[in-house]
């Protein structure tokens, strides 16, 4: 592997390609330390030294944005609206004939919808944007803290639209930088800023777990903890790249003098179809009831109720929430996203046909049982390793934060492997031997 970077580094393209990402990759980073106009630095400095490794309902936001949400800097909101936009508009392409048409219009098509995802993402980034503002101003973004009420000393309403609009332009940057290492660097821009976030919150979630353990110096806990996210990692890309390939034979036609198809081929049904969007879609759904209760007022019946059984990770209640919403988000996400009949419907057009399956209706109904049947083991594993950092905290008795969370790992593995294979797919194109020997 070591030989495969140097190779990579000796050849001129290759090369400005890999610096242009990480210089990207550096600008990204530096301003997620950067404060917008109107926060008291200080206070929040202390309001997250004092919430470290209790973030709350914002966890799951401020793992996206590499640590900038809790610091309400000018990429506090980093790459979670654009997420957010991207998979609003695929599943309004399932319910909107103009965007279901759009996306059949090939290139074209593509590049009108990626313009109404930006539209959606600044839209999105001003909503939130203005929560977080009022979250902050309301001392709520720190329940625990004692100056959470002073990080906005300046409540103004001018001072209030300068910092929704500068993280706003944060988003929109972020946004802009992601695109530019798709054009220009190595990988998908969008997915490498979200694996750099992740990655850069693992060296405090690991030291904070080894402050908070009791067995040799919290030695043991780090241990375990690291060999855990190994045995994670490995399960990942075992099933992540576990596929189900659905064998397609083309006819063998005659125009003119020459001869068409006649060639075999596969469908490829990855056991993780849904990749990582049932665990963000849980996630998020079990977010709202508790948000819902932190900001309403009064002792009802069913704020304690909720505080006390869908605000802690480790209660029965939300264990099983948690993972029956993966469960019928994997299906649902998979019934949206692979469509059988139109595939049935391609591969009739143009002549293919799955051995001992009629074409046509009988290939769409074949499709969805083969997609139905890999599905299970699919979802049931997402609930697995989403529900691993929680045993994991129950086990040892820990309140911190588990750094190799199954959102977290899902999507370092699954970008991780991408970048390697487009990598390694250009050094095979100059005859270099890649990573995977």
């Amino acid at each position: 592997m070591l030989t495969a970077f140097a190779r990579a580094f000796r050849t001129p393209d290759l090369r400005k390609k890999l610096l242009f990402t990480l210089g990207i990759i550096v600008v990204y980073r530096a301003g997620t330390h950067i404060p917008i106009p109107g926060v008291n630095y200080r206070n929040v400095q202390q309001c997250v030294r004092e919430a470290s490794g209790n973030q709350g309902l914002f966890g799951l936001v401020n793992m996206f944005s590499g640590g900038a949400l809790l610091q309400i800097t000018i990429f506090a909101l980093g790459i979670m609206p654009y997420i957010t936009a991207s998979i609003i508009l695929q599943l309004l392409t399932v319910v909107i004939p103009r965007l279901e048409a759009l996306k059949k219009e090939g290139q074209a098509g593509t590049a009108k919808i990626t313009q109404y995802t930006r539209y959606l993402t600044v839209a999105l980034a001003i909503l939130q944007g203005t929560g977080l503002v009022a979250t902050a101003r309301s001392g709520a973004l720190f329940g625990n803290c004692s100056v959470a009420n002073q990080i906005v000393p300046d409540q103004a309403i001018f001072t209030t639209i300068t910092m929704v609009i500068c993280m706003t332009a944060g988003t929109a940057v972020v946004m802009w930088l992601g695109e530019l290492i798709t054009d220009r660097g190595i990988g998908n821009g969008m997915s490498i800023l979200m694996f750099i976030s992740i990655a850069a919150t693992f060296p405090s979630a690991l030291w904070a777990i080894k402050k908070q353990g009791t067995l040799a110096g919290g030695w043991i806990e780090f241990g375990t903890v690291i060999v855990v996210g190994l045995v994670m990692v490995a399960l990942v890309v075992f099933v992540e790249q576990a596929q189900r390939r659905v064998p397609v034979q083309y006819a063998k036609r005659m125009i003119g003098r020459r001869s068409y198809g006649g060639t075999s081929t596969y469908i490829p049904l990855k056991v993780n179809q849904a990749g990582v969007i049932p665990v963000i879609f849980a996630s998020s759904l079990l977010y709202i009831p508790a948000l819902v209760a932190q900001f309403s007022g009064g002792r009802s019946g069913w704020k304690t109720w909720v505080e006390q059984n869908l605000t802690k990770g480790d209660h029965p209640i939300y264990i099983v929430s948690y993972f029956l919403l993966i469960v019928f988000f994997a299906f649902f996400y998979v019934a949206i996203s692979f469509n059988p009949e139109e595939v049935a419907d391609n591969m009739k057009k143009y002549g293919g046909f799955i051995p001992g399956i009629r074409a046509g209706r009988p290939t769409a109904e074949y499709l969805s049982y083969v997609l139905n049947r890999i599905t299970w083991p699919g979802s049931l594993y997402l609930g697995l390793i989403a529900l691993v950092p929680t045993m994991a905290l129950v086990g040892f008795g820990s309140q911190g934060n588990f750094p190799f969370g199954g959102t977290s790992i899902l999507i370092i593995v699954g970008v991780g492997l991408e970048t390697v294979k487009q990598i390694e797919s250009q050094l095979q194109q100059r005859n270099y031997e890649g990573f995977l020997r």
